[in-house]
């Protein structure tokens, strides 16, 4: 991983639109052990480089893993179109967190706002890692993993708190070779190879025998921060967000870039602009779409 020649990383905030923030904080603190560090409404400047001026208003909240660190949850209002089911959508389909404790975490969330839709088990292709799916109060999947051990190949972080920060964002698009020729050629991330993995959450939602296996990719960005590139089934629908509002559940992903890119090949819903609170700090950001039709929003180093 020291090769590692991205421009892009790390992730510094998972956005999730909600019907109702208080309940997405409440949740997220009561289980989670997030703290709240920003909260107020949407500037027009906000709402602006998303291509949504009329949320200018909205209420919004951040939280981080203990109050601290680099990667937030980001929960925003927006009203959700009915019919978004996890995993049957392309694009953002999961964050997923590091945890101390997978199996803990899971009696935790056993009686909670969550729904535990894939209990603790060992990775297909690693004994070594352990993780849970979830689906929270929007709507929104998250995966908890846990770490027996340190694995070369992997650049991860130290959960310093019960459930850390969210390293790896679940990216669901027609091939895994589309997602990682896109982010290579936009933000010089390493290709990652393409390998065989049970990912029992995408083949449930899909009507597939669980243990079908999925074609995914692992790319790694800067900041021990990575994209999981799945592979979706036929059928896959388009992630489609009502008229002047976030696409649902996990709206999209903020990452730090070196600098924004100036390609005419990317699709900027807005002209970026320099904005001021978390996690911006008066630097410049925009929002382009990725290949899945994922909300990409970059933000300045400096």
């Amino acid at each position: 991983m020291s090769h590692n020649t991205s421009t892009i990383g790390p992730i510094r905030c998972v956005t999730i639109a909600c019907a109702d923030v208080q309940t997405m904080i409440d949740t997220y603190h009561l289980f989670l052990g997030y703290q709240l560090v920003e909260h107020g409404k949407l500037t027009p400047a906000h709402a602006q480089i998303w291509g949504l001026p009329n949320m200018g208003g909205r209420r919004y909240a951040l939280m981080l893993p203990g109050g601290e660190g680099i990667t937030a949850i980001r929960f925003v209002e927006s009203k959700a179109p009915t019919g978004y089911v996890a995993f049957k959508h392309m694009g953002w389909n999961a964050a997923e967190f590091m945890v101390q404790d997978t199996d803990g975490i899971a009696a935790k969330l056993e009686h909670s706002p969550f729904k535990i839709i894939g209990p603790p088990a060992d990775l297909s292709f690693s004994d070594k890692i352990r993780a849970m799916q979830a689906l929270g109060p929007a709507g929104e999947s998250i995966y908890l993993t846990s770490f027996k051990e340190k694995l070369p190949e992997f650049d991860t972080p130290d959960p310093k708190h019960y459930v850390d920060r969210v390293f790896i964002v679940i990216l669901g698009g027609e091939s895994c070779a589309q997602i990682n020729d896109f982010y290579h050629q936009h933000f010089s991330v390493p290709k990652a190879p393409v390998v065989p993995g049970v990912i029992s959450v995408i083949s449930n939602a899909h009507g597939l025998p669980s243990d079908t296996p999925h074609e995914l990719a692992a790319l790694a960005l800067k900041g021990q921060s990575f994209i999981e590139a799945d592979h979706m089934p036929a059928g896959t629908l388009p992630r489609v967000a009502l008229e002047g509002e976030l696409p649902p559940a996990i709206s999209m992903i903020s990452f730090e870039v070196d600098r924004l890119p100036e390609s005419e090949y990317l699709r900027w819903l807005a002209p970026p602009a320099v904005l001021t609170g978390e996690p911006y700090q008066g630097r410049r950001a925009g929002v382009c779409l990725g290949s899945a039709g994922e909300w990409i929003e970059l933000i300045e180093r400096s």
